[in-house]
């Protein structure tokens, strides 16, 4: 999505003098400033907008009619004003339309519907395993979760304008993902679902993570690492986020060479998949005593790594040392290429990674020249790509809500960029 930026009156003096594109352009901004407010007067639009009284006042009777707008009682019958002309007031439809965020994970999926101005009235969840799903299967879910969040009370059947998705694999400007090796891209994109009405957009996970880490704190060069089953960055380098030609800036392939002589890591493996590999790889190599040993191998994850480490577990501790170094790593690479400032690790894994952030920038210090970036960990947790995808829906629809229906009608899909 690229930021939209300029007045109407910038865009006048720049050569818009068509009456025709005058007017959407002033639709735009008072529509912009409509999703942005609650109730208001066209003096309020007015002092907004730097539009006349009488281009407010029938720009805003267009809005009225297209579906966007309601016009609500006026101030004097509202006590407001007791002299002179009262106000016309106006307010965006809460019928408009909906947002709906998809994080399609590779084995978690969870839904959340918005109103235009983001705030969530419904979610809902699911967990399948990755190996018993197909692509038809994993469209099928999406559609299944997306319809039961619509058909939610709290949602009073308000159709969607704009549905993102997203999906860990990188995604072109047209939606799709290229080919791999493994065809893992293929199945975790399985393509765009006509089931699901109004505009409908898919988008790399980490991707998504980076416009909800941005959208809480705006900063010109920051990465946003997504790091549970699999390593994926969202890059926002001069305040834009990074795409590339086939989506895939942030795929940080070069973690093969890190992985290369590792018998217990996979080349894409996250930091919680490397918990879990290394901690088993070492039970069965050797007889070190740990609490580990007391779990089922089946079972040992992540958080129980975690746990057995803040606990004093020697074997713990070292693996989780080891996971510091390979984050420390990675820091290094992308400061050194893309001179981020501030790294992010986002994700379920984030309330837990206090410990191997700390051990990342003993290594840092120790071992590497400065400036040295920031890390911190994301406190959005699990939500974190369901808040970028619905964050991302918003800026589509203040980008240009006039390219979308409002009452849900169908359109054809478009490009995210």
């Amino acid at each position: 999505m690229r930021p939209v930026s300029g007045t109407v009156k910038d865009m006048t003096e720049s050569g818009a003098r068509s009456p025709r594109l005058l007017r959407r352009l002033n639709a735009q901004t008072l529509l912009r400033h409509a999703l942005t407010t609650g109730d208001f007067a066209a003096a309020e639009a007015m002092r907004a907008s730097g539009l006349s009284r009488a281009t407010v006042l029938g720009v805003c009777d267009e809005l009225v009619a297209a579906g966007w707008l309601e016009e609500i009682a006026d101030s004097r019958l509202g006590g407001q004003y007791q002299r002179g002309r009262p106000a016309r007031r106006y307010r965006l439809r809460e019928d408009a339309g909906v947002l709906v965020g998809v994080d399609a994970g590779e084995s978690r999926f969870d839904v959340a519907v918005a109103d235009l101005r983001g705030t969530v009235l419904a979610q809902r969840h699911r967990e399948a395993d990755p190996g018993e799903v197909d692509l038809d299967g994993r469209r099928d879910l999406v559609r299944s979760l997306v319809e039961e969040a619509l058909a939610d009370p709290a949602v009073q059947g308000v159709p969607p304008l704009v549905t993102v998705i997203g999906v860990p694999a990188p995604v072109d400007a047209d939606g799709a993902s290229p080919e791999d090796n493994s065809a893992f891209w293929s199945l975790m994109n399985p393509g765009v679902d006509p089931g699901i009405p109004g505009l409908v957009l898919r988008e790399n996970d980490a991707n998504l993570a980076a416009l909800a880490e941005h959208a809480r704190r705006p900063e010109q060069h920051v990465a946003t690492l997504l790091t549970g089953e699999r390593f994926g960055a969202g890059l926002v380098v001069d305040g834009r986020l990074l795409h590339g030609r086939r989506g895939g800036a942030g795929e940080m392939r070069f973690l093969d060479l890190l992985a290369a002589d590792d018998p217990d890591a996979g080349p894409s493996d996250g930091l919680g998949a490397l918990a879990r590999r290394w901690a088993r790889g070492e039970l069965e190599r050797s007889a070190e005593p740990s609490v580990l040993r007391d779990l089922d191998p089946g079972r040992l994850d992540a958080p129980e790594v975690f746990a057995a480490a803040a606990a004093g577990d020697a074997l713990a501790e070292r693996i989780q040392r080891r996971l510091g170094e390979r984050l420390a790593h990675v820091a290094v690479v992308l400061a050194s290429v893309l001179d981020v400032e501030r790294i992010v690790v986002a994700g379920g894994i984030a309330e837990a990674i206090g410990p191997v952030l700390a051990h990342a920038r003993t290594v840092l210090e120790a071992d590497f020249y400065p400036p040295h970036p920031e890390l911190v960990a994301s406190t959005l947790g699990r939500d974190v790509i369901v808040q970028g995808a619905l964050e991302m829906g918003l800026r589509r629809i203040r980008e240009d809500p006039l390219a979308l229906d409002p009452g849900g009608q169908s359109v054809e899909v478009t490009p995210s960029e």
